[in-house]
């Protein structure tokens, strides 16, 4: 049951931006694994996430800024965070803003084009979490997140 101050709680998270991917929320991630009362539990995209320390900064900063001071944010790692923890609003969003969102799909779908004629450039993209990709229809870069 999602008390009063929790949902108020998630509400003030739902605005606090990615560090890496500034157009989705920590919420729209799924980085956002549960809030108490008291507490706001995190699980960043992997282990060794760069952005893990900002993440917690930044939503720190929000819940102080919004009179949560006494809300912990605990980072925990297990069970590790997955794609599947992405809303369907993070989906529309990275869509959007120009990169494929995460799918088992052999194939990426071109975020320009909209074409399924794209291929793997390299394994490594703008940051850790994504993987560069290239469409051969209108011959435009993108990023694709990773599936894991």
């Amino acid at each position: 049951m999602v008390t009063g101050v929790a949902s108020r709680v998630w509400e003030v998270l739902k605005g606090v931006p990615d560090p890496e991917i500034p157009v989705v929320s920590v919420v729209d991630l799924g980085i956002v694994r549960g809030v108490e009362p008291h507490r706001v539990t995190i699980t960043p995209t992997y282990t060794g996430c760069p952005a893990t320390l900002a993440i917690e900064a930044s939503i720190r900063a929000a819940l102080d800024a919004a009179g949560y001071r006494e809300v912990a944010v605990e980072t925990v790692l297990s069970p590790s965070w997955t794609t599947g923890w992405i809303t369907p609003e993070g989906h529309a969003k990275l869509h959007a803003y120009g990169i494929a969102p995460p799918s088992l799909a052999a194939t990426a779908t071109c975020p320009q084009c909209a074409s399924t004629d794209t291929e793997e450039v390299s394994r490594f993209g703008s940051t850790p979490c994504k993987a560069l990709w290239r469409c051969r229809a209108c011959a435009e870069p993108f990023d694709r997140f990773k599936c894991h």
